[in-house]
């Protein structure tokens, strides 16, 4: 198995069948309810119900092409982020979340730039897309300063798709948002091939 370490020791991996339940209650309480709001990154004014569940993250880990990496501490996972080959060298990265008590102190950066190295290293990724709901623009703003670019697409929300929440106002769309990888991304990470465990 391949991981990524971070200062602090630290280490990304992809997703077990065993982290996926601990995953699911990690994402939704990052995102929605009452316990995303001691973090910044909260959709809770924009969205009710359940960001993801367990079924979805299992479809996520064995979809060809796709990998959950996961950031763990004990006693379990911390923080997450998703990559999808979309093809012609480019992936989707979506669902970096981070626990609500850890948010503002760098860790999502550095998850993002390990989830970089990642799509460079094991995906021939040159560049990474992503979709934000275009109303939060403290989250836009956070990855435009990552060197994200708004590429001017708008996409709709799904209304009416309970898999990605009850919109709780009318005007909700997906901006897109696109970074061009450098060959080699300087992360400060390291690459360990480990056994498979």
């Amino acid at each position: 198995m391949t991981r990524e370490a971070l200062p602090g020791e630290l280490y990304v991996m992809p997703a077990r069948e065993q982290d996926l339940v601990g995953l699911a209650a990690l994402i939704n309480g990052a995102y929605r309810g009452e316990t995303s709001r001691a973090g910044w990154t909260t959709e809770a004014d924009l969205l009710g119900g359940q960001r993801t569940d367990e079924e979805t993250l299992r479809a996520l880990v064995a979809a060809p092409g796709s990998v959950l990496l996961v950031l763990r501490a004990e006693p379990g996972p911390v923080a997450c982020v998703h990559l999808q080959q979309k093809g012609g060298g480019v992936c989707h990265l979506g669902m970096l979340t981070v626990s609500p008590r850890l948010q503002g102190a760098g860790l999502g950066r550095r998850l993002l730039a390990a989830a970089e190295s990642w799509a460079v290293r094991h995906m021939d990724a040159s560049a990474i897309e992503m979709t934000v709901i275009d109303v939060r623009e403290e989250l836009v703003a956070w990855y435009e300063r990552r060197g994200y670019e708004r590429t001017g697409e708008l996409r709709p929300f799904p209304y009416g798709d309970a898999r990605f929440g009850a919109p709780l106002r009318a005007d909700l769309r997906f901006a897109v948002l696109r970074r061009e990888l450098p060959p080699n991304p300087v992360t400060g990470t390291r690459l360990y091939s480990l056994p498979d465990q």
